[in-house]
């Protein structure tokens, strides 16, 4: 049991480690490459921070023993992500607001540019319920195309951003292998980074998967749930905290764009890869905690639209949302 729960936790170690160095890294190929806060928050931060809840279904379903449990982890971790950015990671970065706005100079006021975020957030609505819907459909070739289109999606997204994008003016950390490469940083070394990490994620998630297997067996709770509830918890949210950082520094947009980039990210790629290599059936409890992530998310989007600005306050409901669905998951007793 000891060595099981230690297994599982110094996977997440080498998972979060290399994820630390991946979004240095790329945050690093984005300023070489001359990019701006929106490609940088929504794109290349909010995709190196998604990396470990989309490597982890890809091992589990694809490369993994075939079996229930490992499916059913892969669609845990596919569902758990945006839930989790739609709840948690809302309701974190709207309070986060309350606890710094003595240091803000805009208090509680969000200066973020509300038609990218808007964007984003009507985005994740519709694509997110297009992927939950598609569990409702039996037809393969019909599955096939529908993940075609996700993918589609995102790339059309990216375009977008792109296209809207504004010169970065925050100052990014140290890259990582400078302590090593005492020169000047280049993008061979940058590339490098990027591969080291890559490689440490997909170490650290095959031996997540099995770890996660083996915990489930040993409490007695499925691994759906399981997976729902520790991999976006463990993997993600941890660098969803570069968002209250940011908040604090009073760069709203990058903070958001963080999140929403992520959102948008996770109802795209990883749902595409889950409909094209299961059955995607999805469990109630799977069903369950998508809509609650539909439903917050539509909070925040209400309000930018009815207010043509950004508060705490409806952040904050996402956190009414994610206690609903751990007394959700309490009553039918972890099953």
């Amino acid at each position: 049991m000891v060595l099981d729960i230690v297994s599982l936790v110094l996977s997440l170690g080498i998972i979060l480690l290399s994820c630390e160095l991946f979004t240095n890294g790329v945050e690093w190929l984005g300023k070489q490459l001359r990019l701006g806060d929106g490609v940088i928050g929504s794109v290349f931060s909010a995709v190196g921070t998604c990396l470990p809840e989309t490597i982890i279904p890809i091992i589990a379903i694809l490369f993994s023993e075939k079996s229930s449990d490992n499916v059913d982890i892969g669609i845990g971790a596919i569902v758990g992500a945006p839930f989790m950015l739609g709840t948690l990671a809302f309701f974190l970065t709207g309070l986060s607001v309350f606890v710094f706005w003595k240091r803000r100079k805009t208090g509680l006021v969000m200066k973020v540019n509300h038609k990218i975020l808007g964007r984003d957030i009507g985005f994740f609505i519709m694509i997110y319920s297009i992927g939950l819907l598609t569990s409702l459909i039996t037809v393969k070739p019909v599955k096939y195309a529908i993940a075609v289109f996700l993918i589609g999606c995102y790339v059309y997204y990216i375009i977008q951003t792109v296209k809207n994008d504004v010169e970065s003016q925050h100052k990014l950390d140290p890259l990582h292998l400078s302590r090593i490469f005492k020169k000047n940083i280049s993008m061979r070394v940058i590339l490098l980074q990027i591969a080291l990490a890559l490689a440490g994620i997909i170490f650290g998630a095959e031996m997540f998967v099995e770890g996660i297997n083996r915990t489930s067996e040993l409490f007695g709770i499925s691994a759906l749930v399981l997976s729902i509830i520790i991999t976006p918890i463990a993997t993600e949210l941890p660098e969803k905290f570069n968002s209250i950082i940011w908040i604090s520094k009073k760069k709203d947009t990058l903070a958001l764009g963080n999140i929403s980039g992520a959102m948008v990210f996770q109802s795209c790629i990883p749902v595409a890869i889950g409909i094209a290599a299961t059955s995607w059936q999805l469990d109630i409890k799977a069903v369950v905690s998508g809509m609650l992530a539909i439903l917050s998310a539509g909070v925040v989007y209400l309000w930018i639209k009815v207010t043509g600005k950004l508060s705490p306050f409806p952040l904050l409901a996402g956190g009414i949302f994610y206690i609903t669905f751990i007394i959700y998951l309490i009553l039918i007793g972890f099953k």
